[in-house]
């Protein structure tokens, strides 16, 4: 497995660059084959940090039980991957990637949902739960995102089959918690904390549309990354967290700079999708965090019991149904 992780951070960089200078323009990213193909590939990449961060907790001997070593940790990774952006961004840009004094509140207020308040709880939970059942529960922010976008914001209507498809994707978080043997059903501290992740990761995303009208979403990509890393290492470390690796620390630091770079080209990615196309039609792509998260949760957790019992795919055919449902109220609109 390392292996494979060493050949991922390798080309970090190299792919960076190769999908902001082929498909970064506005004309080809508004093509619905061009937006699914990149949506697709940031689906894959959150979904492989499901497994991927129970690992590096493994690596960086990360004490779960402790949250301050679990906020240390997504500190450290966030802060390592608004580097990422900030360097890469400004070689693209031929200048320095500063931002502009009005623009320092977007910053903030972004960092603090896709950041602060999202990796939080996402990195609490999940050390409480499986990262299957957690791969699941994140596909509720499909939904979340499209009725806030809706409702709050008013940036699309809010139609009867974005509504179906709604109601069948929370009837598939349902069906995953039926089951007591999965973790004993509910539990705040992992699947609750999960789920307010989620929430806070719909936010971000309508404040990211909102925001790229008038500023560069690379920009706001990259220093809310910095800005919420720092902000949450200084927390882990002032209320105790540590990490320590035991060991060689080549397999830890080629984790370290793959979680990085998940959140550095992933994030970036999609957030100028958002910026060029509807809400609706970029989320409805997030179908793809749960398969995947699923999918190699299985291979390398270990869990593959739980992935392919009858209530966990089950829950993945409704979420996907649902996502295909509202899918199809936007073509129709459009």
């Amino acid at each position: 497995m390392i292996k494979y992780i060493a050949v991922l951070s390798a080309v970090t960089v190299p792919l960076d660059f190769v999908i902001y200078e082929v498909f970064m323009k506005a004309d080809t990213l508004k093509k619905t084959y061009i937006a699914a193909l990149l949506a697709m590939l940031c689906s894959a990449l959150w979904g492989s940090a499901f497994p991927c961060v129970k690992i590096g907790y493994g690596l960086f001997s990360v004490d779960t039980a402790n949250p301050a070593s679990l906020i240390l940790f997504a500190g450290v990774r966030f802060f390592i991957a608004g580097i990422m952006v900030i360097i890469i961004g400004s070689i693209m840009h031929r200048k320095p990637m500063i931002p502009r004094l009005r623009e320092v509140p977007k910053v903030i207020s972004l960092s603090l949902f896709q950041t602060i308040l999202q990796y939080l709880f996402f990195y609490i939970g999940l050390a409480n739960t499986s990262g299957v059942k957690s791969s699941v529960i994140e596909g509720m922010s499909v939904f979340v995102c499209i009725l806030i976008s809706s409702l709050i914001f008013r940036l699309e209507n809010l139609t009867w089959l974005k509504i179906t498809g709604c109601v069948l994707g929370t009837a598939g978080i349902i069906v995953i918690n039926l089951d007591s043997s999965l973790l004993s059903g509910f539990n705040l501290t992992g699947d609750g904390f999960i789920l307010i992740s989620t929430v806070a990761y719909a936010l971000s995303s309508v404040l990211i549309k909102r925001f790229s009208v008038d500023t560069d979403t690379m920009m706001l990509s990259g220093w809310q990354f910095l800005f919420g890393g720092a902000v949450m290492t200084v927390i882990g470390l002032i209320a105790g967290g540590s990490l320590s690796i035991s060991g060689s620390p080549a397999p830890a630091v080629l984790m370290l700079l793959y979680l990085a770079f998940i959140s550095a080209c992933a994030y970036s990615v999609w957030s100028t999708l958002l910026k060029y196309n509807p809400v609706s039609k970029i989320a409805v792509f997030g179908f793809m965090n749960p398969v995947c998260g699923v999918l190699l949760s299985a291979l390398l957790l270990g869990e593959a019991q739980q992935a392919f019992r009858p209530e966990a795919l089950i829950a993945l055919v409704l979420i996907s149904l649902g996502i295909f449902i509202v899918n199809k109220g936007q073509e129709q609109k459009s």
